[in-house]
């Protein structure tokens, strides 16, 4: 009985060690695309964790190769789950089906809420902390998640992207929202642009969203009582803006940074401190 109990042990740590085998460098594979993790060497149980969605071109463990970033997170105690979008067509690199045009934005939704259930299952992670956040096109990806299923993740953090047009006519809500974006971003200006060389009011154009527009969409979905913010912080590296009479659990801030298409090096303790300034004490 005893060997028997002794086999059974070593077979449980031989499985929960295959489980958790994937890492910042071997991928974790959920259907047919990969994510990758990167964990903070002092773990705590139950930990936070941010879902980071890549950019064009980008992978996940090209974004986790961006070791300021990823390193800023792993001091604050947060694992980073960085998943891939799916393959270019004859081009290197991954995106992500977030267009309104693209009809697998709800897919790509089912994918996130895949690589997050796989991560839950598989490492110390709080289910209640994990947030989703993205740059440029993954931060749209990222704002599409939250307008379609907004209890996916427990708040949703965006970079450089956002909305695309035709603007979605609603969201589903209240989230708990920040956007981050450069005041000379010149690749995805606050204004959006055309991306494919025609003008803006062409059928065929492929247009960015307007930044301020989607925020009028964030505040209605999240019931916010007035289109001007509540609070205005200009001190330190971004200037932000606050929306605090809004639906109950809701929370919706805009944050600039004199800078264009990058990812600040102090982005990710905005983003930290923001959604721990969100949990109840």
């Amino acid at each position: 009985m005893r060997l028997w109990l002794s086999l059974v042990s070593l077979c449980g740590m031989l499985v929960s060690g295959a489980a958790h085998a994937c890492s910042q460098s071997t991928p974790c594979t959920v259907g047919e695309r990969d994510y990758y993790i990167a964990l903070p060497e002092t773990r705590s149980e139950a930990m936070p964790s941010v879902v980071y969605i890549h950019g064009w071109g980008g992978s996940g463990s090209g974004a986790l190769r961006n070791t300021g970033m990823v390193s800023s997170f792993l001091e604050r105690g947060y694992a980073v789950i960085a998943p891939d979008g799916v393959p270019r067509q004859g081009a290197n690199g991954r995106t992500w089906g977030f267009h309104p045009l693209s009809g697998r934005q709800m897919s790509e939704v089912a994918f996130l809420e895949a690589v997050r259930d796989d991560a839950l299952g598989r490492f110390d992670l709080d289910p209640e902390r994990v947030m989703l956040a993205g740059f440029s096109i993954g931060g749209s990806m990222t704002a599409y998640t939250a307008c379609l299923s907004p209890d996916s993740f427990a708040a949703y953090a965006p970079l450089g992207g956002n909305f695309w047009r035709p603007h979605p006519a609603e969201c589903a809500g209240p989230v708990r929202m920040l956007h981050t974006h450069g005041w000379n971003d010149g690749t995805v200006p606050l204004e959006g642009r055309a991306v494919n060389g025609l003008p803006a009011d062409d059928p065929e154009a492929f247009v960015q969203g307007d930044i301020f527009y989607a925020l009028s969409i964030w505040r209605a979905a999240n019931g916010c009582q007035y289109l001007k913010a509540d609070r205005f912080v200009t001190d330190g590296p971004f200037w932000r803006r606050i929306w605090d009479r809004c639906s109950e659990g809701s929370a919706l801030e805009f944050a600039l940074y004199p800078g264009g298409h990058s990812i600040p090096g102090a982005w990710p303790e905005l983003v930290v401190d923001w959604f721990d300034g969100l949990q109840p004490e």
